[in-house]
């Protein structure tokens, strides 16, 4: 088995709050504590330090790309600065193996009154590349970047997105030994943030160590072969990146209706009859099992279905028993097959579950949720899988298959 090409071994950090002295009296006593502190062991905590991490530990072999996730303040920022060299740890062992490419805050080093060209050369060097690769490199970054017509003006008459794809060229040509990626998939348009995502694919696939830190969770899912999953600078899970972003979605939600007594009606149990991940298109059966009291009018529906973008957090479908001509169950146990069918774009969703108040119209508990993983199915742009279908009249075409779906042609 290769070296790893990244290694963090029980890493820990810690930091310290802020303290500003404004008086002697204030002043005094903080370095005398600091004194008598010195004795100590170094990664004991003093008053006000606190652990950014603690315990962190991961490698990152060649051809394996590893995500980390995590809510705000989890660490992420922490692990990639000590990655970087910018920060040391308090405790434990990190080596990152050849030059590494670090794909972060990418045009914040730009020279505002230099030109594109100037930059060019000037943050190609301050990442470690000759000047005859700059050269050799420099047709392909300008294309890249798009904005052939402007290399010559200085940057300060850029646009945010002109600035932002320009860095994004400069540091994805870097051609790294190892890859360091941090939140910039969103940068520029749609077109160029898919053809940034292409290229980041491409230097996955080149078998180079990769750690990718985002909260964009599809991208994640899509790029990343492992991952873990951070929370107040430990690592709360580590598997696959489906796993992760499951546990991560799971952790910032409430299901706390579901063991209400109380409650009219509850859902007890959530069972998906199929196996993930699903293809976008395809259709999506689960079982639905729980209990309604026996005292409870016919107005709550226990069928109401919610499915969210685990990514953005927005609600792209929601219905009803009731709107999909469900009868009343009943008081006393239920179970229903539910079916759907997962038009939407690659990514992870959560399917929510709750009983629903007819009358009063809202949500009287929620039940169990499921997370889903919808990968690529027949290739499509926009938000919305269509499902296209196209027939060629005339011609003599023979039935081929494309990306694993039949193309009908229809022969006179």
């Amino acid at each position: 088995m290769a070296e790893p090409g990244i290694v963090f071994d029980q890493v820990w950090k810690k930091f310290k709050r802020g303290e500003m002295y404004d008086s002697l009296r204030d002043l005094i006593p903080a370095v005398t504590r600091r004194l008598l502190s010195r004795g100590q062991p170094a990664d004991a905590l003093q008053q006000r330090e606190f652990w950014a991490l603690r315990d962190v530990g991961f490698e990152v072999r060649p051809g394996e790309a590893l995500g980390i996730i995590g809510a705000n303040g989890a660490g992420k920022s922490t692990t990639l600065k000590i990655l970087n060299r910018i920060l040391r740890p308090t405790r434990g062992h990190v080596e990152v193996r050849g030059r590494a490419g670090a794909l972060i805050e990418i045009s914040a080093g730009f020279h505002q009154d230099l030109t594109g060209r100037e930059n060019v050369f000037l943050q190609g060097a301050i990442m470690g590349m000759r000047k005859e690769e700059i050269v050799r490199k420099f047709d392909e970054i300008v294309e890249f970047a798009g904005i052939a017509e402007f290399i010559d003006t200085p940057v300060k008459r850029y646009s945010s997105g002109m600035n932002a794809r320009l860095g994004f060229a400069i540091a994805a040509h870097l051609d790294p030994d190892v890859l360091i990626i941090d939140e910039v998939l969103s940068v520029g348009d749609l077109s160029f943030q898919n053809r940034a995502f292409g290229r980041i694919q491409d230097l996955v696939r080149s078998g180079i160590p990769v750690v990718i830190v985002s909260h964009q969770l599809d991208r994640v899912a899509a790029l990343c072969t492992k991952a873990i999953l951070l929370s107040r600078g430990t690592v709360a899970h580590e598997g696959t990146a489906g796993e992760c972003i499951a546990q991560y979605v799971m952790s910032t939600e409430q299901h706390a209706g579901a063991a209400d007594e109380s409650a009219p009606a509850r859902i007890e149990e959530v069972r998906l009859l199929d196996e993930l991940p699903l293809a976008s298109g395809s259709r999506l059966r689960y079982v639905v099992r729980g209990r309604i009291r026996d005292d409870v009018e016919p107005r709550y529906d226990p069928f109401h279905v919610r499915i969210r973008s685990a990514d953005m957090g927005h609600v792209i479908f929601e219905t009803t028993g009731q709107n999909c001509g469900l009868d009343w169950p009943g008081p006393g146990e239920f179970e229903c097959e539910v079916e759907l069918q997962l038009n939407a774009p690659p990514g992870i969703y959560t399917l929510e579950t709750a009983v629903f108040d007819g009358r009063l119209v809202y949500e009287t508990s929620t039940g169990p949720a499921l997370h889903l993983q919808v990968v690529e199915g027949p290739v499509f742009s926009g938000q919305v899988q269509m499902n296209a279908r196209m027939r060629l009249a005339g011609g003599d075409v023979a039935p081929a298959r494309r990306n694993g779906q039949r193309v009908v042609a229809v022969l006179p």
